[in-house]
């Protein structure tokens, strides 16, 4: 069967000329399917696109609460960094600070002694070096990320640093505390360390130590912070206590009437621990007072911040 065909026709009432367009059915349904379709196709596309930027909208947010989620641990824990930052500071601060005496007799101990308390910080060119480099790598970083990370890096090499440097105050410190400074009586110096005319004998002798004369039952006072390690009579020292400091420094106490400490107890700076004596090779009664660093003798004179005795 022959396909059908349709004439269309189109009159100009003023000139009377008509014309006539003849087309086939199908390819007029076609064109016309084509019509109706094409914006029902546009508006399928138009809704797949908008679902896939949806899911791609929603696919990055995702991603970033995921990633200010990381932002925002990784800000609390520079927050915490920062807080131990600033208590490490404080207590520099509040420790660093010696009395300038103390700190006089801390400068006069043997160096083998000032070693053993101090640490071993980095220098100035080292510190400048490091920070410089640290300058150069934030400089060249391109994403927060990396920064974070190079943040977080930097307040824990502080941290370290600012331990080890907290570490050396605490032991500076201890060592002012074990550091002899004080007299440990009252009185006046009846001899100095060095060599003397031997009280007893006559002869030209070294003496050990410091006497310190005053009367029977004066308190005699411990020089700095230690352990009791010996009590009891020996020989020419008489009644003795040996209290020992730490940092190698131990002091002696002789010719003492009493005692008011026992052997291992702890003792402060100032503490009244016997009494003074005559015990022992004495001519009178006197305390006898000896420093020594390493199990070597040191001048106490050198070392004792109040104001002397008056020499006899």
């Amino acid at each position: 069967m022959p396909p059908r065909r349709y004439t269309i026709l189109v009159a100009d009432r003023t000139s009377g000329v008509v014309r006539r367009v003849t087309i086939s059915a199908r390819p007029a349904a076609v064109v016309a399917c084509v019509v109706v379709s094409l914006p029902v196709l546009i508006g399928i596309g138009a809704a797949w696109k908008a679902k896939a930027d949806v899911s791609a909208l929603y696919a990055s947010q995702q991603a970033l609460e995921s990633e200010n989620a990381n932002y925002r641990a990784a800000t609390a824990t520079l927050a915490d960094q920062i807080e131990a930052l600033q208590s490490t500071v404080t207590d520099l601060g509040d420790n660093a600070t010696l009395d300038p005496a103390l700190a006089r007799a801390i400068e006069n101990l043997p160096a083998l002694v000032k070693a053993r308390a101090m640490g071993g910080p980095l220098s100035a060119a080292d510190s400048s070096r490091t920070q410089n480099n640290y300058a150069k790598t934030l400089s060249a970083l391109a994403s927060p990320d990396d920064t974070f990370g190079l943040l977080r890096t930097l307040l824990e090499g502080l941290e370290t640093r600012l331990d080890v440097v907290r570490g050396n105050v605490e032991k500076r410190n201890a060592l002012a505390a074990a550091t002899p400074s004080i007299w440990p009586s009252h009185g006046w110096l009846s001899s100095r360390m060095g060599l003397r005319t031997d009280p007893v004998s006559g002869d030209r002798a070294f003496h050990p130590g410091l006497d310190i004369a005053g009367e029977r039952g004066q308190p005699v006072y411990a020089t700095a912070d230690g352990l009791v390690t010996t009590r009891g009579y020996q020989g020419a020292y008489g009644n003795l206590l040996v209290l020992d400091h730490g940092f190698g420094l131990v002091t002696k106490y002789g010719h003492l009437s009493s005692y008011l400490v026992k052997q291992g107890d702890g003792v402060k700076r100032g503490q009244v621990i016997g009494r003074v004596g005559n015990t022992g090779r004495a001519t009178g009664y006197h305390l006898h007072y000896e420093v020594l660093a390493n199990g070597r003798l040191i001048n106490p004179l050198q070392l004792l911040t109040q104001q002397k005795p008056r020499d006899r």
